[in-house]
């Protein structure tokens, strides 16, 4: 099984507003919680270990995720959901997180430990989940416990910049994970972010001397993806789009088809990763940006399934 650690939240994105009110729609999200429903619509055995809400949008979240195939490994929390909330100020929207002490947050070592299943293969974790507060550390510790007892770890941090208060702490983390990664994903943006005072092919560079990944994938949006793995440099064109519609969940799709591939293929462990051949990692990134373009041609994140990607 793989299994996904990360956030399941609420976006409520604003649609109109006038002097009476302001209406939002609302919309599944999270890094973790895509991840994990893009991986699952693809035929693989995936878990969610992430406490999700006994709430009513709890119950929105967790429904959707089971028809697509994925387990839930932690019980159900009594605390509510966590929201994200879009609003749009003269066109530019401006973001709002509320997640203290929400059904999300309510994770230690040893609810990890209890609930990781006996078949886990791999372990995927994800975004807001690593930011701050003790449940990042206690994602941190259990990540890199499970790299050490030869779990495959793979890690998509998926940076966002407005809400790391502490940016030395956080970053201090993000690399105790990246050293104990077997798959990273960063995007151009959160490369950046690490590296501001970089190029991209200089941060590129940094990136592999000092991170320990036997994969290490940079998306950079519409204009591909590179991917590195044993000595083998891959450049990915992105898929064409039929029609734009949006671009959320793009990455969380991405990276859920690279686990996939990965696992249909047999190589989702550490000494199968040494394994993949350029032509192997050119054709699994190849599939994710096909992927990761469907997705982007309809509302909110909407997976393929794997006969889509044929």
């Amino acid at each position: 099984m793989l299994v996904v650690g990360g956030d399941n939240l609420i976006d409520l994105i604003e649609i109109s507003r006038d002097d009476a009110a302001v209406s939002f729609a609302g919309a599944r999200g999270g890094s973790g919680y895509n991840t994990a429903r893009a991986t699952a619509r693809q035929g693989q055995d995936v878990g969610f270990i992430t406490p999700i809400a006994q709430d009513n949008l709890g119950h929105f979240l967790a429904d959707k995720m089971v028809a697509d195939g994925v387990a839930l490994l932690s019980p159900r929390s009594e605390k509510p959901s966590s929201l994200a909330v879009v609003t749009l100020v003269n066109g530019q929207p401006s973001y709002q997180f509320y997640r203290g002490d929400t059904a999300e947050r309510q994770v230690d070592l040893p609810s990890l430990n209890a609930h990781f299943p006996k078949n886990g293969r791999a372990f995927h974790l994800t975004s807001l989940s690593i930011i701050a507060g003790a449940d990042a550390e206690a994602w941190a510790e259990f990540f890199v416990a499970k790299h050490k007892a030869g779990i495959v770890t793979t890690l998509d941090p998926n940076v966002r910049p407005m809400l790391i208060e502490d940016c030395e702490s956080y970053l201090a983390r993000l690399w105790y994970l990246m050293w104990h990664s077997d798959v990273i994903k960063l995007s151009d943006e959160d490369l950046e972010w690490i590296y501001p005072e970089l190029s991209f092919e200089a941060a590129c560079e940094a990136l592999l001397a000092k991170a320990t990944a036997k994969l290490t994938i940079i998306t950079k949006g519409a204009e591909g993806a590179l991917g590195y793995c044993n000595g083998h440099r891959v450049i990915v064109p992105a898929h064409p789009v039929g029609k734009l519609i949006d671009t959320v969940g793009a990455g969380d799709t991405f990276m859920g088809t690279v686990l996939s591939g990965l696992n249909g293929a047999d190589l989702l462990t550490q000494t199968a990763l040494s394994e993949l051949t350029q032509d192997g990692l050119q054709d699994l990134l190849s599939r994710a940006a096909k992927a990761a373009a469907i997705n982007c041609g309809r509302e909110g994140c909407d997976p393929p399934s794997s006969a889509e990607l044929l």
